[in-house]
């Protein structure tokens, strides 16, 4: 099954390059390296801020692009582990583990049925 682990994080929460980020992100990294070993990682990566995003629709069928998202919420997207695993149970203990490790609450979500 696969389940995707959100990690969030705000617009104060920028890079400072502090010991503590740099530790976060090698500690991350292991993670994501110790995920790929054992044959559970789908895939993972950080994401830009929402000043680099864009909104893409379509509007009387021609695609219109705009900057964005601006969302009204504080927090924002920061980054995702999506993993192929046998239950729940293992996937609520790797969200566990990145929540520990990024000092905060992360959201875990179960895909829909996946085409073979």
């Amino acid at each position: 099954m696969k389940y995707l682990v959100l990690i969030y994080g705000t617009t104060d929460d920028t890079w400072t390059g502090s010991a503590e980020d740099v530790a976060a992100i090698r500690a991350l990294t292991a993670l994501k390296q110790e995920l790929a070993e054992s044959g559970e990682l789908v895939s993972s990566e950080g994401l830009s801020l929402p000043a680099d995003g864009r909104v893409v629709q379509i509007r009387d069928g021609v695609r219109v692009v705009t900057d964005g998202p601006f969302g009204e919420a504080k927090e924002l997207l920061a980054g995702y582990f999506m993993v192929d695993v046998a239950d729940d149970e293992r996937a609520q203990q790797i969200a566990g583990r990145v929540a520990a490790l990024v000092k905060d609450r992360v959201e875990l979500r179960g895909t829909l049925l996946s085409a073979p």
